[in-house]
């Protein structure tokens, strides 16, 4: 792994880093002829580069990556770049990536997960006095922020790590709280019962209206693991060919989130579960898509009133190809 240093900003770092791939390209052309595979990912002033061995990255790939920053007032950073085996792994944007009897896998970096367990801890203390619904609601995004980052990677064990490390944080925060006070009865107090657990943090806050609801603590756990489907190569956003694919991407987008899924619902109803083609029933076992009335390239929105549902087979159907 590489990593830059020097007075830059990521969009700067973006711009300068614009020519490396092309550089190494060129210069490793003949190399790759040859069927030695090398390889760039970079995000903002951090960038990966693999190749077949070792010693090649080191000696040649290594030289002339120093040589193209060294021309644009730029070094790589001693401390961040490294040249290690896959099977040994590295850390970038979070996440260790390693293989593992011969199988690729993407987890959490423990230095992440630290970093996330010490910005908890730190909410945690700064309110030792906070109401508890207070706590809840500044410990919930960033719990929902950091599983959702994650969810696409193997990630289950460590947000079981946080769930549990957490839990052992907020009980000691009660526990300060009345020192006087059994362990009983601290339970009773800040954990209930829910469904089949038994030790949820939660309370219940009173609105203004006069109502009351209860405020939960979010487990990690609950995030579902759901892996990213790459975006196919030769797909180009700005040409009207791909924008079925496009929008079908979108579709599923929606479909892994609560808004997403509130939007299409109000859309099926508005069609009264019809498709918006063939006038037929749209059912849970239908294959279906969603796409913009007004296309987005005509200055359409994303808007419930701009989106309508309908089978996909019917979207594919020449009969319906002007719709």
């Amino acid at each position: 792994m590489f990593a830059m240093t020097g007075e830059i900003s990521p969009v700067a770092a973006n711009m300068t880093l614009d020519g490396l791939e092309a550089m190494l390209a060129e210069k490793f052309l003949r190399a790759k002829q040859r069927g030695l595979k090398m390889n760039m990912v970079r995000y903002a002033d951090d960038f990966i580069i693999t190749g077949h061995s070792k010693e090649w990255l080191e000696h040649e790939v290594r030289p002339a990556v120093a040589e193209f920053l060294a021309e644009r007032g730029l070094v790589l950073s001693p401390e961040k770049t490294r040249i290690t085996h896959i099977k040994d792994g590295f850390d970038f944007l979070g996440w260790n990536i390693r293989k593992y009897n011969g199988k690729l896998l993407m987890k959490p970096s423990k230095a992440n997960v630290k970093a996330h367990l010490d910005k908890i801890r730190e909410i945690i203390k700064a309110n030792k006095t906070a109401k508890q619904v207070n706590l809840v609601k500044l410990l919930n995004p960033v719990l929902r922020g950091w599983a959702n980052y994650h969810s696409h990677v193997v990630a289950k064990k460590a947000f079981d790590r946080v769930d549990h490390e957490v839990w052992s944080m907020l009980w000691r925060w009660a526990a300060r709280r009345h020192p006087k006070k059994g362990a009983r009865w601290i339970k009773s107090k800040y954990f209930r019962a829910k469904g089949l657990r038994d030790w949820v943090f939660a309370a219940t806050e009173k609105k203004e209206d006069g109502t009351t609801r209860e405020v939960t603590l979010l487990k990690e756990s609950d995030t579902p693991i759901k892996r990213h489907i790459k975006i196919r190569a030769g797909a180009n956003p700005h040409d009207p060919q791909w924008a079925p694919y496009f929008e079908s991407r979108w579709g599923q987008k929606m479909l892994n989130s609560t808004r997403g899924r509130r939007k299409l619902y109000r859309v099926w109803v508005r069609q009264d579960g019809m498709c918006s083609n063939c006038q037929q029933p749209i059912t849970m076992n239908a294959r279906w898509d969603v796409t913009h009335i007004v296309k987005q390239t005509a200055g359409g929105t994303d808007a419930a009133s701009n989106l309508q549902v309908n089978h996909l087979n019917c979207r594919r159907n020449p009969q319906y190809a002007g719709k």
